[in-house]
């Protein structure tokens, strides 16, 4: 049995474990190193001085990401890569860049995609409106020439805008042909490659897609839960892939879902790795 001595001994270890328990849990969890906010990885991104290109600028989302990056200011060059020289009144859209292609000709004006470090493709049509040939053409045939031209040109972080539901191997056009452009870009081996798959795209289309309107009103009147699993906001879209391209990653490639989409398109502080 412990004598008197070994007690108090004991009594003491027992008394200074309880104290070092209490003042831990006063402190909080262990969190590790602080990781960087928004704000100061916008910051350290604009130092860096980078170029970027931007195909596909005339459409909804390449319009709002192209208002985005302004706004963020966060390159030194910006430059359009588009079939037409667009029209800008704002005095923000002065020092924009654009060089007009032609797409059934790319190898031609190799030039427009060289020297830019960061490329973003929002390329892409209907087949009610170009048909199935011609569908194929814009969303795979351009954007994966596009895309050789870009790597080729120096490109290290190539973001292209795809869809809920990519996938190479499905039984519809529109899908299949995603997902196929997906696969073929990843051959690539860009040093950093960023796949966005948004569900519906809200926005307020200038261009005519009866088909398009009536899925908006109809998750117009659903709740924000459902209709944010199955939909997003085009400014939403933009942020996220603004907000993902400013946080360091280790992946060579990463496909960012709509759910993700939202979760960094409304992110404001810490952003998760």
């Amino acid at each position: 049995m412990p004598g008197p001595a070994a007690l108090s001994a004991a009594a003491a270890v027992a008394l200074v474990a309880a104290l070092l328990l209490a003042r831990r849990e006063e402190a909080g969890p262990e969190t590790g190193p602080s990781k960087p906010k928004l704000p100061k990885l916008r910051e350290d991104f604009k130092m860096q001085n980078k170029s970027v290109f931007i195909l596909g600028a005339s459409g909804e989302s390449g319009k709002v990401l192209l208002k985005e990056i302004l706004e963020q200011n966060l390159f030194a060059r910006v430059t359009l890569i588009g079939r037409r020289k667009l029209t800008f009144e704002e005095e923000a859209y002065k020092n924009v860049n654009q060089e007009v292609v032609d797409f059934e000709k790319l190898e031609d004006y190799a030039s427009a995609f060289q020297g830019h470090d960061v490329g973003f493709c929002c390329l892409g049509t209907t087949r009610s409106k170009a048909g199935a040939e011609g569908f194929v053409r814009v969303d795979r045939d351009y954007v994966l020439k596009s895309a050789e031209l870009a790597k080729s040109g120096g490109c290290k972080h190539f973001n292209l805008l795809s869809s809920k539901g990519a996938d190479k191997s499905s039984n519809f056009l529109y899908l299949q042909v995603k997902g196929e452009v997906e696969a073929r870009v990843g051959e690539l081996k860009f040093d950093r490659y960023s796949i966005f798959r948004p569900g519906v795209l809200l926005c307020n289309r200038q261009e005519s897609r009866p088909g398009e309107w009536l899925i908006r009103k109809f998750f117009g009147f659903l709740p924000d839960s459902w209709a944010s699993g199955h939909s997003v906001p085009v400014s939403t879209l933009a942020r996220a892939m603004l907000n993902n391209m400013v946080r360091p990653s280790d992946k060579q490639m990463e496909i960012l879902d709509n759910k993700a989409i939202h979760d960094l398109g409304k992110a404001h502080g810490v952003l998760k790795p």
